[in-house]
């Protein structure tokens, strides 16, 4: 809402005319554009230290200097230079600007927040990626919200994104599963056992560990196992599918039950041996070189890098050979701009590797490929361990926390009003799981607390929800009595006291944070400014009445400013998966 760049740059051009005058030499520094600590202090300023000694001045003569030469300019951008220190801070003209953003927000309706930053470009995002041999688990959901969140905040940017899973549907891990169920599931089946497929494929993939552990030949069992896999084996070929099939159905449920969604599936069965065929490609090329027994591998030294095998010495492919073809596979499918690559932090040397593979390849565009990495996710009991069976399914977690949700509405007494109730805590959950996930920096692990994410107070995604169904409530009471206030033209210049000042220009920021998060890959920048403005909010709605019918005109001022941070709410919101609750 308030055009920084544009007063940016009168400052530096001003600065410059200034210095001219002045018949000194050399060269200015670039301005920095701030804002104040404060809201009484200005909404912009400017620190004019780095300024002084060019112009061999003091920094608070300088700010004097500046705020006079501003000020005398008729074409000025909306607002008031004036000095502070050794600042030269400015105030600008919040009713004219309130008005625009009103008129703005009416105009865009759910797309308000919208840039145009990205426009034309066709940008991919990898994200979930699953193994067939067990379910979902927290550490999913994290690479979950994270892809979806960015999917939707790179389309506010302007970008044509198109979301993607590759299903890890092959290797060794898949075969280990499969080898447990041929040796103890006496042909059971999800379906006689009454157990969700994932789950089921899972818990033999926990069985093979345990008996691996009494038996010296079962990751050999395994890997022979691999090899009639690709080899084209009848009978293992059709377990392999009923297996696959198994998980990837009730995968889906979990998606479906935590609001994931993809354009396009890749299966690594499809892709692995185009992966091979190009690893074969670049050996007779000279781009790769083989080992003694036969394996295949790059010399990375040129990156500063280990050597990477890319072929196992019995010709059996990797992790490394599938992302291989599956990326030629996917710029051939659709010839993207840029692929990011959502996958946790423990992959850096991976993507390092194929990246630096499929430029040898000659794929120039290998120089657009993004590793978005993330931190881990524990537990307060420590690390997740698959093999184990000690982890948190995703299933289970949301389980635990819809039934959290619905207990704390009925304590509340809250379910009264609700035409859903159970619906309603199932979003709950949902909001509480993604806003936890995404308020930290993505590098950063986490540590999953259910209960503190559940919270209806402090920095939480039910916290928000609440907030936004608080105003929608005001909004009601608004129309139910909207006769009272016919006629009462809406007047900007009323809403006059700082927080409503910062609550109109953090809501005109919005656009410009939606760039931001884009850019950084980062959506802990939208829960940052959703926490921001409910905080806000909440304090002013504390000490404001907002309908009054013996001020007509402040009620509907005050009515316009709730509308602006609802659809401001409402949009950061849909950014980051927080389902919107009209009441709660």
């Amino acid at each position: 809402m308030i055009d920084r760049q544009q007063w940016k740059d009168l400052v530096q051009a001003r600065l410059e005319v200034m210095f001219e005058n002045s018949g000194k030499e050399g060269t200015l520094p670039p301005v920095v554009v701030q804002v104040p600590p404060k809201p009484e202090m200005g909404d912009l300023a400017f620190p004019l230290f780095a300024f002084a000694k060019v112009f061999g001045k003091s920094p608070v003569e300088l700010a004097t200097s500046l705020t006079e030469d501003i000020n005398s300019l008729s074409d000025r951008p909306e607002g008031q230079a004036f000095a502070a220190g050794p600042y030269m801070n400015v105030r600008v003209d919040m009713a004219s600007l309130i008005e625009k953003l009103c008129e703005k927000v009416e105009k865009e309706g759910s797309s308000f927040g919208s840039t145009n930053i990205l426009d034309g470009k066709k940008v991919m995002v990898e994200f979930s990626c699953p193994n067939t041999n067990k379910p979902l688990h927290l550490g999913h959901v994290r690479n979950d919200c994270l892809g979806n969140s960015i999917s939707a905040i790179l389309k506010a940017s302007g970008a044509t994104v198109m979301k993607v899973n590759l299903i890890n549907n092959r290797g060794v891990h898949i075969c280990k599963s499969m080898l447990a169920y041929i040796k103890f599931g006496n042909g059971e089946s999800p379906e006689s056992t009454g157990i969700k497929g994932d789950h089921y494929v899972g818990s033999w993939y926990v069985r093979f560990n345990s008996w691996a552990k009494e038996e010296p030949t079962a990751e050999e069992q395994a890997q022979q196992m691999l090899v009639k896999w690709e080899q084209g084996d009848k009978e293992t070929l059709e377990l392999w599918k009923k297996m696959n099939k198994w998980t990837i159905d009730g995968i889906s449920k979990t998606y479906e039950d935590t609001g994931i969604s993809f354009d396009k599936y890749y299966y690594e069965s499809d892709t692995y041996k185009l992966g091979k065929d190009k690893v074969i490609e670049g050996l007779e090329r000279g781009v790769f070189q083989k080992q003694e027994d036969g394996a295949i591998y790059i010399d990375n030294s040129d990156i500063g890098l280990d050597k990477k095998i890319l072929l196992r010495k019995d010709g059996t492919s990797i992790y490394i050979t599938q992302d291989i073809g599956t990326a030629i596979n996917r710029h051939e499918d659709w010839p993207f701009d840029s692929l990011v690559y959502v996958v946790a932090s423990e992959q850096q040397y991976h993507f390092k590797v194929l990246f630096h593979v499929l430029d040898k390849l000659g794929c120039s565009w290998a120089k657009d490929l993004h590793h978005l990495s993330y931190g881990m996710v524990f537990l307060p009991e420590g690390k997740m361990k698959s093999r184990e069976g000690t982890v948190v399914d995703a299933d289970d977690l949301m389980i635990q926390l819809t039934a959290m949700a619905r207990e704390e509405i009925s304590e509340k007494g809250r379910d009264k009003d609700l035409e859903d109730p159970d619906k309603t805590a199932h979003d709950i959950a949902l909001g509480a799981l993604n806003y936890y996930m995404l308020q930290f920096d993505p590098q950063k692990d986490v540590t999953f607390n259910p209960k503190e994410s559940l919270s209806f107070n402090g920095n939480t995604g039910p916290y928000i929800q609440y907030m936004g169904a608080r105003i929608s409530s005001i909004l009601r009471n608004y129309t139910a009595s909207e006769d009272l206030y016919k006629g009462t033209e809406f007047n900007a210049s009323l809403l006059a006291n700082e927080e409503e000042r910062e609550m109109f220009k953090l809501c005109g920021s919005l656009p410009e944070l939606v760039a931001k998060s884009a850019q950084s890959y980062d959506p802990s920048v939208l829960c940052s400014f959703l926490y921001d403005l409910c905080k806000i909010f909440s304090h002013w709605y504390h000490d404001n009445q907002v309908l009054n019918p013996d001020d007509k005109a402040l009620s509907v001022a005050r009515i316009q400013l709730c509308k602006v941070v609802l659809a401001s709410l409402k949009s950061a919101m849909a950014l980051i998966g927080i389902p919107f609750l009209e009441k709660m």
